[in-house]
Order: C-alpha cells, then sequence, then structure tokens
C-alpha cells in the first residue's frame, strides 16, 4: 500500500465513512476519491464550528483591536496577549481576570472564549448568576446533577461578574461542584470585581470560600486589571457630543 493510498484511507476512516472502506478495494483507485474526502472534511469542519458557536453562548462583544490599552491605570499587555496563544487550556489552567467595573474585563473574557472557539475548543459562557440560580431551581436531585454536568462538560467555562450578588451557602455549594469536578481536568475563565480576600462577602456564610479559591487559583494566571470605568467615559463623551449637537440646534433656530 503506498503511502498516499494509506493517507487516503486515514481521512476515510476518520470520518467515519465504513461503507467507503467496505468496498475499499473497488474504490480505491477512484479519480473523485480525494476530492469527495476534501469536500466531506470541509463541510463536517464548518458544521463543527457553527456548533461550537452556537453552544459557546459568547453573546455580542467588540475584537480585541478595538481595545483602549491607554485606558486602564494597570493592564499587562503581554500576560493578556500570551493568553490568547491558549496554552492554558490545553494545560487545564484557570484564568482570573480581576478588576473593577468597566475596564474591559468582559470584553477580554469573550475574546478569548471566541479565540478557543474558532480553534476548536468546547465553550461555554454564563454569567456567575446564571451558572448558580439554574443549578438551585431544579426541582429534584437528578435534575440538579444534570444542569451541574451542563456546566462541567465543556473544556473552557467562562463566568462573567462574580462578585456583584452576594449568594447563601447552596450557592456557593453549587460552585464549590462545579469548580471541584472541573479541577485539574478543565479550564475556568472568570471576570470578577472582587479580590480574592473579599470572596467571603460574595458567599457570606459558606464554610468552603477558602477551599474553592484554593481550587481556582492553583495552576491559574491572575491578571490584574486596574483603572477607572471606560464605559462611564464612553458615556460622558457621547453626553458632550449630544450637549454640542442641542447646543448648536439652539444657536441656529436663534440666528433665524
Amino acid at each position: 500500500m503506498t503511502n498516499h493510498e494509506t493517507d487516503i484511507r486515514r481521512r476515510a476512516r476518520q470520518l467515519g465513512l465504513y461503507g467507503l472502506l467496505a468496498h475499499w478495494e473497488r474504490l480505491k483507485e477512484a479519480a473523485w476519491l480525494s476530492e469527495l474526502l476534501d469536500i466531506e472534511e470541509v463541510e463536517r469542519a464548518r458544521r463543527s464550528l457553527e456548533r461550537r458557536i452556537s453552544g459557546a453562548r459568547v453573546g455580542r462583544f467588540k475584537p480585541m483591536a478595538d481595545f483602549d490599552w491607554d485606558w486602564p491605570d494597570r493592564i499587562d499587555r503581554e500576560q493578556i496577549e500570551e493568553l490568547f496563544e491558549l496554552s492554558w487550556v490545553g494545560e487545564a489552567a484557570n484564568v482570573v481576570l480581576v478588576g473593577p467595573n468597566g475596564v474591559g474585563k468582559t470584553m477580554i473574557a469573550k475574546n478569548l472564549a471566541h479565540q478557543a472557539v474558532l480553534r476548536g475548543t468546547t465553550v461555554l459562557c454564563v454569567t456567575a448568576s446564571q451558572l448558580l440560580n439554574d443549578p438551585a431551581a431544579q426541582d429534584g436531585t437528578i435534575a440538579l446533577q444534570r444542569r451541574v454536568r451542563h456546566y462541567v462538560r465543556p473544556t473552557l467555562l467562562a463566568i462573567d461578574e462574580l462578585g456583584y450578588l452576594s449568594y447563601d451557602n447552596r450557592h456557593a455549594d453549587l460552585l464549590f461542584e462545579v469548580v471541584t469536578r472541573r479541577y485539574g481536568l478543565k479550564s475556568i475563565l472568570i471576570t470578577t470585581n472582587k479580590p480574592f480576600a473579599e470572596w467571603s462577602e460574595v458567599f457570606p456564610s459558606a464554610t468552603c470560600v477558602v477551599t474553592l479559591v484554593d481550587r481556582l487559583v492553583h495552576n491559574a494566571e491572575i491578571v490584574a486589571v486596574e483603572g477607572t470605568s471606560y464605559r462611564l467615559k464612553e458615556a460622558k463623551e457621547k453626553a458632550e457630543v449630544k450637549s454640542k449637537q442641542r447646543a448648536e440646534k439652539r444657536n441656529r433656530k436663534n440666528d433665524k
């Protein structure tokens, strides 16, 4: 068997074309065979990407090309750009983006999640409230565990906005279970406005917070972003533009 024939047969097996393989001796010399495999591989890759994009639920986001690196008071651009190599996903490591509201944590996280999807990774993006309230609302142990598995299954789980609301012991236990079942096996990407020392405020009466943080930060990349809200800056700029437009409109009316 030639190298070319071996490669063609391997591709057919990877595609699961068992009918073709069953009649291999008769069809292996067909002129259309290589083109057929090319078409099937491209189509399956396209459908796989569509499924991953749909399942990831990344939502709308601005590309990193629009990120204003000069706005934050503190940000390690090299560290963030290195994260886009996504080696941490292959290592089942975690990434925690820490900083105040409006400094671009969600934008960075969604871009990281989107890049992971494009590179073949299964991803799920949720807010902290969605992650914690969804399983907690399930009626019965079987339904609860089914929803927990939903958040354990993807290779990368991105949790946005942890720290903006406080949760009770049941929610803390659910997050602890998800983190524990993913620990050392699959990556978690988190954005939070609370340093770890203040996570007891997020789960005020939970006893698992210390262990939860310990498992998250073990083999994790901590990204600190400091500064004032960029969204507030944009809102002020838009307000100034509208105020100027109204003033010009009034002046034009007065001139008539």
